[in-house]
């Protein structure tokens, strides 16, 4: 992977060489941000911590000329952590895009989201997940590609992607929280693919809308994002990325102020074949104190035939919350809610909230409580001690 780092980050130079003598507009913003997450239950695992601090910082670099037409845009982020693991740096985004008539080329790291339901994004495959930033899968890993779109006004447009490289997912290290019993290093998670992380993936994916109804369907072939875990007699885990078929839909009708969202997969491998889907609504109350208060409530079904086996731990489960938004020149909103598993009576409860003030800060605040983690949960048992609260101050220059 250092190669391509290498190769880009020279490509980057001579564009600001290039910036200096063409009519080429640019724009650039640094996040600096500084987080603390307390974790309040003891520790479940030798030399995890209680107080991770940490301090990261994200340039982010653009470039536009022809008109508009071409652009370049440079994301990478830094951090440093307590945890080792956790002190890493991640090129987010490096790409060139061109656009031209009906078509649009992207080469380059770029990320890419697909889906529309809240609790799980199960059709978003391009990117890997950055599990070292978050613990809900939110937060993505740069993917190198080759992106090419095609837009009409009766058909909608049809993406295709050429994906060369392979990124994998790390882990915490010994001192870091959400690790399993056995550390994991992401460079000992092996591929069923004799080309390992150079087997070429492809993907492609149609998208378009029909009166009040969005339709997305989509197709991966390659190596897989999530890692096929197996467990011997001994509790020892070993892990493999496998070579797989996803075939993926997402729907969402929009009708006033209720939305109804689907997304829904079937992912064929040798190790593993299954479907899954989460169902659900979003409604929501506007304007309900006459200064731009909305309220929104939130409902979803989650299941996946995996059943114990899903890393997610979202097999049979409900999720509920409620979403709150002042729509004030601070944009103060809150998200509260919870992930109930029908069959092991297992609760997440999460609460995330965030609020601008002196017009370049942002605060957010996040709080995550695991109760009553059953013993039946594979994956979740690891993490039942790991309830936290995460404070996050970022300023913007």
């Amino acid at each position: 992977m250092n190669q391509f780092r290498l190769s880009y980050f020279i490509f980057l130079s001579s564009f600001f060489l290039f910036a200096q003598k063409n009519k080429v507009d640019t724009d650039l913003e640094w996040e600096l941000n500084r987080e603390s997450r307390y974790f309040y239950d003891s520790a479940a695992y030798q030399d995890q911590l209680t107080y991770y601090p940490s301090i990261a910082i994200r340039p982010t670099y653009s470039l536009k000329w022809n008109e508009g037409y071409e652009n370049l845009i440079f994301s990478a982020y830094f951090c440093l952590d307590r945890d080792s693991n956790r002190t890493y740096w991640d090129l987010r985004e490096f790409y060139y895009q061109k656009a031209k008539n009906n078509l649009e080329i992207n080469i380059g790291f770029k990320k890419v989201f697909w889906g529309v339901t809240e609790s799980n994004h199960l059709v978003d495959i391009i990117n890997q997940t950055d599990a070292l930033k978050s613990f809900d899968g939110e937060e993505k890993l740069g993917q190198p590609m080759v992106q090419l779109s095609w837009f009409t006004s009766g058909f909608g447009t049809l993406d295709f992607y050429y994906l060369p490289y392979h990124r994998k997912r790390e882990f915490p290290g010994k001192k870091g929280r959400y690790r399993f019993d056995t550390v994991i290093d992401g460079n000992d998670v092996g591929y069923e693919s004799k080309q390992k992380a150079w087997h070429p993936d492809f993907a492609v994916r149609w998208k378009h809308y029909i009166g009040i109804l969005d339709i997305g369907l989509s197709y991966f072939n390659g190596n897989g994002r999530e890692p096929f875990f197996q467990f011997d007699e001994q509790g020892n885990i070993d892990a493999y990325y496998p070579l797989i078929d996803q075939y993926g839909v997402d729907l969402q009708i929009t009708a006033g102020a209720l939305l109804l969202k689907f997304e829904s997969i079937y992912r064929d491998a040798i190790a593993q074949k299954f479907f899954a889907f989460d169902a659900g609504f979003e409604f929501t109350f506007t304007n309900i104190d006459k200064n731009g208060l909305d309220i929104g409530v939130l409902g979803e079904y989650l299941y996946d035939e995996r059943g114990d086996w899903s890393i997610s731990g979202l097999q049979d489960d409900i999720f509920y919350g409620i979403r709150v938004a002042f729509n004030d020149t601070q944009d103060t909103a809150i998200l509260a809610g919870g992930i109930h598993d029908l069959e092991t009576n297992t609760n997440l409860f999460t609460i995330e909230g965030s609020r601008r003030f002196k017009k370049n800060f942002v605060v957010s605040l996040e709080t995550r409580v695991f109760s009553g983690i059953s013993e039946e949960e594979r994956f979740l048992l690891f993490f039942k001690q790991d309830s936290l609260i995460n404070l996050s101050v970022s300023k913007y220059f």
